[in-house]
């Protein structure tokens, strides 16, 4: 068992209906809210167990008529979770990628609920319901290529843009699907090595690249490590831009980091504006440990000059930055963010202690504009991870709509699923829906509409 009850795998799977809320759930909010983390069925020793390589579970809120109608948390099946659950195997090959009970991300395109998992896993399709139908071969290329576990939805298009990576090869892939899910194009960036590229960014001209000196280690692989990626000293950490149509990627280096999730990017004039968390020089992927936390970074890439201007836009620990949806690739005045000390102090093994800035179960609200944020603080023990913006119906700003996340509550030992006002942001929530039982801090998720 993990030693943070955030963090410990659930054990069971259940359903419950017409679930307790405290204030009010907006009648706007008409979808699910769906999360997807890593949790091990049927772990033995942690200890020798990699977090993130465990099976994944999805968790899931339908929201309607300002009703939680259910919730539901289902484990990802793969063959091999069928098996250990004793249920029929499905006995289908993916068309591309491995037969993988995804846990790093969970979207909705082309009708269909997608789970996703970077690395060459092949997406697993779920129902409505939150199901299991089976491997998806949804945006499949040879040899081994999928859909990455971090997409990025055109919301003029609804075109899907992802850059993939496998282990021991030396391209990536950008592919693209339309709003219908079919493959339109596909390219390939040879990176002189094999790296790992978790994410990247997206703009009304650019895919931005990031290429960092986290890389393969077949020896690593060989000794049986989970995460067979480690630091490269030898490897300069750079920034590309390839046209979205296509074409030659022009580079600029950065500093040594490694580029961990993307807030947003967009075009300004000649220049191209990123921000995203980046993690330190020597993070250590295979046993999680780290010197510091993620933050928030802004780089202006001069793609004439070839150049990069590096700020900190915020210091303190955080990750799984998110926008609104509706201004991915392009500008943006605000974003939303987890303080991660929580989470750190579950999954990495720091050193010294903790930094007077880290903040403990809150969310961060960014205003970009203005060079400022708020924080909004939950109950002392309780743990909060990444927050979803969904916009009001007829928004008339950026920020008129809520932010969903869910927050784990010590006193029931169980989670709720919290509304906030996004443009009264420290304020009370305006809902929490009571969950019948803990959501584990995991990873990613969406807010799909009815």
């Amino acid at each position: 068992m993990h030693p943070d009850p955030a963090l410990t795998p659930v054990t069971e799977e259940i359903t419950a209906f017409d679930l307790p809320v405290t204030g009010r759930l907006p009648a706007e909010l008409d979808g699910r809210y769906l999360r997807i983390g890593p949790n091990a069925l049927g772990l033995e020793d942690a200890a020798a167990h990699h977090w993130m390589r465990s099976e994944g579970m999805v968790h899931g809120v339908r929201l309607r008529d300002g009703r939680a109608e259910w919730y539901r948390n289902r484990w990802v099946r793969s063959d091999e979770v069928r098996r250990r659950l004793g249920e029929p195997e499905l006995g289908v090959r993916p068309t591309a990628g491995a037969d993988f009970s995804c846990n790093t991300h969970v979207i909705g395109h082309g009708g269909r609920t997608l789970t996703l998992t970077e690395g060459g896993a092949a997406p697993q399709e779920l129902s409505y319901e939150l199901d299991s139908i089976g491997p998806c071969s949804l945006g499949a290329t040879r040899p081994g290529f999928t859909i990455p576990a971090h997409t990025k939805r055109d919301p003029r298009t609804g075109e899907l843009h992802g850059i993939s990576y496998v282990a021991g090869f030396d391209f990536v892939r950008h592919t693209v699907l339309d709003a219908a899910g079919e493959l339109t194009h596909v390219q390939d960036i040879e990176m002189g090595g094999s790296v790992m590229m978790h994410d990247f960014a997206l703009t009304e001209r650019h895919v931005v690249v990031y290429d960092s000196p986290v890389t393969f280690r077949p020896e690593a692989l060989q000794a049986g490590a989970g995460i067979p990626f480690a630091w490269d000293d030898r490897r300069p950490a750079r920034v590309g831009l390839l046209p979205r149509t296509g074409g030659d990627v022009r580079w600029a280096e950065v500093g040594p980091c490694f580029a961990s999730h993307t807030l947003n990017a967009y075009d300004d004039g000649p220049y191209v504006v990123v921000e995203l968390v980046t993690l330190p020089e020597r993070f250590d992927f295979g046993t999680l440990t780290a010197d510091r936390y993620g933050i928030l970074d802004r780089w202006t890439i001069d793609p004439v000059a070839g150049t990069v201007r590096e700020e900190r836009i915020d210091d303190r620990p955080q990750e799984f930055p998110r926008v609104s949806e509706s201004f991915v690739s392009r500008r943006h005045r605000y974003g939303y963010a987890a303080a991660t000390a929580a989470m750190y102090r579950a999954y990495v093994p720091l050193e010294g202690p903790l930094p007077d800035a880290a903040f403990d179960n809150a969310l961060i609200k960014h205003d970009l504009l203005r060079g400022s944020c708020e924080i909004h603080r939950f109950a002392p023990d309780a743990a909060v991870g990444e927050a979803v913006f969904v916009p009001a119906e007829s928004p008339a700003a950026e920020d008129d709509g809520y932010v969903l996340a869910y927050a784990h509550d010590p006193v029931r030992g169980a989670a709720d699923l919290v509304v906030l006002s996004a443009q009264d942001f420290t304020a009370e929530p305006l809902a929490r829906v009571h969950l019948p039982r803990r959501v584990p801090l995991g990873l990613h998720g969406n807010w799909l509409p009815g």
